[in-house]
């Protein structure tokens, strides 16, 4: 079966390494802090201001001012850190920060991202994706591998607007792993039961090797 919203989540916690500091999108994303490794010691960043964001709360653990940039509730670390927005992306726009795993709406074969809009729909913003794919080193992206109507989002090139051009490193789907890398994208890891043919067939994408 193809992994749910969790497994991919605990999946893209396994790009984590010990010392880096991140951000995470909106979206499956945010449940990345729920599955950090044992021993892996990591520091996630948000754009709303917020250096250090433990997993979400329970019941009794609720605080209504721990928001992260996705309006969720979050738990703060002993050595959480809080600074206005302009210090925020002066973080990432100075390349302080290490990863970002994002959503998307659709990625293309030279790791161009389409997730801030949907011409003709209500947006509030393009929020910080644009800052994040610029400054950070590294991108990985978590999303459905198809829409609802069963069309690929892995795309040979995006039709959506763009976030940033060539800017994914590594996508991660319901489906399995891929990597941008020359000519297309590679398979890495193909989720568990998911066979190489179903992920092929549900990627409109060139897929090399």
């Amino acid at each position: 079966m193809p992994w749910d919203r969790n497994q991919m989540a605990a999946r893209a916690a396994q790009e984590l390494k010990d010392g880096m500091y991140v951000n995470l999108g909106i979206g499956i994303p945010t449940l990345v802090a729920n599955y950090i490794p044992e021993g892996v010691d990591v520091t996630l960043q948000s754009e709303n201001g917020m250096l250090g964001i433990g997993p979400f709360p329970t019941e009794d653990e609720v605080d209504p001012d721990l928001i992260n940039a996705g309006k969720q509730t979050v738990t703060e670390l002993a050595r959480t850190a809080y600074f206005d927005s302009a210090q925020s992306f002066a973080m990432i726009r100075g390349g302080k920060i290490a990863m970002a795993i994002l959503g998307a709406m659709e990625v293309a074969e030279n790791g161009d991202l389409a997730n801030w809009m949907i011409p003709k729909k209500l947006v509030k913003g393009m929020g910080g994706a644009m800052d994040l794919v610029a400054g950070v080193k590294r991108v990985v992206v978590v999303m459905d591998h198809t829409n609802k109507a069963g069309e690929s989002k892995v795309l040979k090139s995006c039709t959506l607007p763009l976030t940033g051009t060539g800017v994914v490193n590594r996508i991660i789907t319901n489906l399995g792993v891929l990597d941008v890398v020359e000519g297309g994208l590679k398979i890495v890891e193909l989720a568990d039961g998911v066979t190489e043919d179903e992920l092929r067939a549900a990627t409109e994408a060139t897929v090399v090797g």
